[in-house]
């Protein structure tokens, strides 16, 4: 009995120990900035930047719209620039999600090697640095890159497109950069699809659409969530792809936050355009959560059935 309790106690400590590092690193370097973000969300800003120490809600009124004050007004346009993120991120998930899934179907039925090397391929941009790379694309989309002067090289157009810095170039250099984020889970998912559940539909008699509605797109919708999600959260927040690409024409909410901190100095502001987004964030990851709860509960019926 007392050597049971010392192993008991011997793993506690252990457990202690091991979990003790990561706890301290999160509570610094995640815990206290969020919560420096909320406190600040809720003080009145400073004239020449910094904070004042008293409770001030209407860095959330020039927002929401209940700011009504002679230094605060409630202005329609921070809701436009939220919501013009919140398409670009939708725009972008979906044409990662077009590109992807039929890629991983692809690349799922290859032999062993080959699929290594086409996974190695999909996360080798990971290798070289994003500025680097965006500015490729400033290359490539100008009006006088590679892409212009191909077409026209081609006679498919007369006169240069005016692609960099707008809407289409922001779209093209975040779909370039979230790809990968969309194709593994979507691949781990669609890997580990049972090939004889297919074929079954097949002899029953349903056609190849019938077999992707019914069988093989409920099989693979956690990955369509969960890479969705992955690519949404970053996508809505991003200000690097549209400093870049969109240059001052096109503004996201992620371009707003910085501007409000570093150029603005209105730290309160900015701290509560941040907790805006991550609200959003959080009321999406636990729709996703219980998306799939509601997929283990569905899964794990049947199995219980069987038992009983």
């Amino acid at each position: 009995m007392a050597s049971l309790e010392t192993n008991e106690r011997r793993r506690r400590v252990i457990l202690l120990g091991l979990l003790t590092p990561p706890t301290i690193f999160l509570a610094i370097f995640f815990l206290a900035p969020l919560a420096i973000m909320v406190i600040y969300s809720w003080l009145e800003p400073g004239l020449y930047g910094g904070v004042i120490w008293n409770f001030y809600d209407l860095n959330y009124g020039r927002i929401l719209g209940w700011a009504d004050s002679k230094y605060e007004k409630f202005d329609l346009v921070y809701l436009i620039i939220f919501l013009k993120s919140v398409r670009l991120a939708l725009t972008t998930v979906f044409i990662s999600l077009i590109i992807c899934y039929p890629a991983a179907f692809w690349i799922s039925r290859m032999s062993e090697g080959k699929k290594n090397l086409f996974l190695f391929l999909i996360t080798l941009p990971f290798f070289v640095s994003l500025i680097l790379r965006l500015f490729a694309w400033v290359l490539i989309l100008r009006p006088t890159g590679f892409l212009n002067q191909a077409l026209l090289g081609l006679g498919i157009i007369t006169e240069p497109l005016h692609i960099i810095f707008t809407d289409v170039a922001v779209i093209i250099g975040m779909t370039y950069i979230f790809i990968p984020f969309m194709f593994l889970p979507l691949y781990a998912s669609i890997e580990k699809l049972d090939l004889s559940l297919m074929e079954a539909s097949a002899d029953l008699g349903a056609t190849q659409f019938q077999t992707f509605r019914r069988v093989i797109f409920p099989l693979t919708l956690p990955g369509i969530i969960g890479g969705s999600i992955i690519v949404f959260i970053p996508a809505l927040g991003n200000f690097i792809v549209p400093s870049v690409l969109g240059g001052a024409k096109v503004m996201m909410i992620g371009n707003l936050i910085e501007q409000q901190f570093l150029s603005a100095r209105n730290w309160p502001f900015g701290s509560a355009l941040g907790m805006i987004v991550m609200a959003s964030v959080l009321l999406l990851l636990i729709y996703y959560v219980k998306i799939m709860a509601r997929e283990d509960q569905m899964t794990s019926a049947p199995a219980v059935k069987e038992v009983s």
